[in-house]
């Protein structure tokens, strides 16, 4: 891979956190629409925790407004560090990331020979089950699509309304697999999107349905970065009597780790799996889901044993290092 042309800003935060009168998600899309950012979107949770263990869920609801969710703005270093900067003025508590990224070639991609991370953004429009098709036609390991209610697109916001037909409002296609199989789907995808906006990342891949591959990226002395698990998974994938996101959740929790959020997707697949979401004939819910775990990496070590356990049969496990982060508080 070539080095880095992108900077990745993710802000985890609360449905209900508000800072200076409107909501924070509001705030944040406001700034990224303000800076004319290449990309962002809004993507809402269906279950995590913060560094103040409160637990935000849809499963009960009593907490069902005040879900968990992730801001995700992509553009380059100069233009995202400018964003950043009046993200970090804002009061409010949550986690803030800064991860590097390459954009994809526009033209015919090289051939890559590592575990890589494409991250593809396009509109409701867009045909996100061909986008999937191609993803497994070509042997990528895993691909979940996360639709969002806000962000910009090429600079412009696009906001989700209540009537309309929301085809402009962004989405998310997160895709993880071998190098040359990316580089091949990416080239494939343009036939789909003449225009993608999408970026690749280094990422290991530690698990795949059940299968240990590699170990996470250890902590060594000095090491300043934070580190990411990604856990890629299904609503209908069982960890004992509960979800493997649900439990997942729970337990770590329960062993005092820092924070997690977990993305319930509207299509997409894991290891062998054909592609699957929800359609009007199922009784029950059958969608990918993507949980994400942010901490430095002497905690991802503790925690990763339990993360190892839950996935002993099926899910898609990724390690990835985190150059920056930085929790923010507000209050005592």
């Amino acid at each position: 891979m070539t080095g880095p042309d992108r900077l990745k800003l993710s802000v985890y935060h609360g449905e209900r956190e508000r800072v200076r009168g409107r909501f924070l998600s509001d705030a944040l899309a406001g700034i990224f629409a303000r800076h004319a950012l290449e990309t962002s979107v809004v993507l809402r949770g269906a279950t995590g925790f913060g560094a103040r263990q409160h637990l935000r869920t849809d499963r009960l609801l009593t907490l069902s407004e005040d879900l968990p969710l992730v801001s995700v703005a992509v553009d380059a270093p100069t233009r995202v560090e400018a964003a950043w900067r009046q993200v970090e003025a804002l009061p409010f508590e949550g986690l803030v990331t800064l991860e590097r990224a390459r954009s994809a070639p526009e033209h015919e991609p090289p051939a890559m020979h590592e575990e890589t991370k494409l991250t593809v953004y396009a509109g409701r429009g867009d045909r996100h089950t061909a986008i999937v098709d191609v993803l497994h036609d070509c042997g990528v390991a895993g691909a979940t699509v996360l639709l969002g209610v806000d962000g910009t697109a090429r600079g412009d916001r696009r906001r989700a309304r209540f009537f309309g037909a929301n085809g402009d409002v962004p989405l998310m296609v997160l895709a993880v697999g071998d190098g040359a199989r990316i580089a091949h789907a990416l080239s494939r995808l343009r036939e789909i999107l003449p225009r993608p906006i999408a970026t690749i990342e280094r990422v290991r891949v530690c698990k795949r349905d059940g299968h240990r591959l590699a170990e996470p990226h250890a902590p060594g002395p000095g090491v300043s970065d934070w580190q990411k698990l990604t856990v890629l998974s299904s609503e209908r994938t069982m960890a004992g009597d509960r979800p493997l996101y649900s439990a997942l959740t729970w337990r770590l929790r329960q062993a005092g780790a820092a924070g997690t959020t977990s993305l319930r997707g509207i299509w997409g697949y894991h290891g062998d799996h054909a592609p699957y979401g929800d359609v009007l004939w199922q009784l029950r819910r059958r969608v990918p889901v993507v949980s994400v775990l942010v901490d430095q990496p002497a905690n991802v070590a503790r925690w990763y044993p339990i993360v190892d356990e839950l996935t002993e049969e099926a899910g898609l496990v990724t390690s990835e290092i985190v150059p920056v982060a930085q929790r923010l508080r507000r209050g005592p």
